[in-house]
């Protein structure tokens, strides 16, 4: 992969991650907190949302080592939970609105693919559609696996009876370990569901 496709790559998956971390924001201020508005976060200005190490330290590492799709995060938009007007529901919306716009973006992009691949278009174009449409897939289906603090074990977590507390909180302390263990056997997991959904969406295999 030459320089230009890591710069495209890493492009598109920053604003993913953005378009993303911007939904959350939007959706609490929706439920009634205003936390990422007074945070300055409620932009689509990348410089407000980068994070070194998941937003161009790790995507860099995974284009230059040729990995089979990107993954990243950028800094999470801060809410308050209890200023949403149903902390449950509420909470529930706000985790579930990142991985939604992330699958709304693969499934636009993913149409686009399926629609138009007869129509003789340049292979580059379907490079770039194929890319984007990957990228949020990949967003949207780790994004849901119930590891803290990925928005799946939020959603769960907001769901689940009070007497699961304690069980949340010591998943909460060592969700870092649990979370690297996943990541170190991502690709073998996630690879295959990926693959799915790609074909499903474009009709093409991935």
């Amino acid at each position: 992969m030459d320089a230009t496709d890591a710069i495209f790559y890493i492009i598109v998956l920053i604003i993913s991650v953005v378009l993303h971390e911007v939904a959350h924001g939007f959706v609490a201020e929706y439920w009634g907190d205003n936390t990422a508005r007074y945070a300055g976060r409620l932009t689509l200005n990348p410089i407000k949302h980068l994070e070194f190490v998941g937003s161009i330290l790790l995507p860099a590492v995974l284009v230059l080592t040729n990995a089979p799709f990107l993954l990243g995060w950028a800094k999470p938009v801060p809410y308050n939970p209890n200023n949403l007007r149903n902390y449950k529901w509420g909470t529930v919306a706000v985790a579930s609105a990142g991985v939604l716009v992330n699958l709304f973006i693969a499934v636009f992009f993913g149409l686009i693919i399926r629609f138009t691949i007869d129509m003789g278009f340049p292979p580059a174009f379907y490079t770039i559609i194929s890319t984007i449409t990957i990228t949020n897939l990949v967003l949207f289906i780790f994004n849901l696996i119930p590891i803290p603090p990925l928005d799946g074990s939020k959603i769960l977590f907001a769901l689940l009876p009070v007497s699961f507390a304690p069980l949340i909180e010591a998943l909460e302390q060592y969700s870092i370990f649990v979370l690297i263990l996943f990541v170190a056997f991502f690709s073998s997991i996630i690879y295959p569901i990926l693959s799915f959904f790609f074909s499903l969406i474009t009709g093409l295999g991935l």
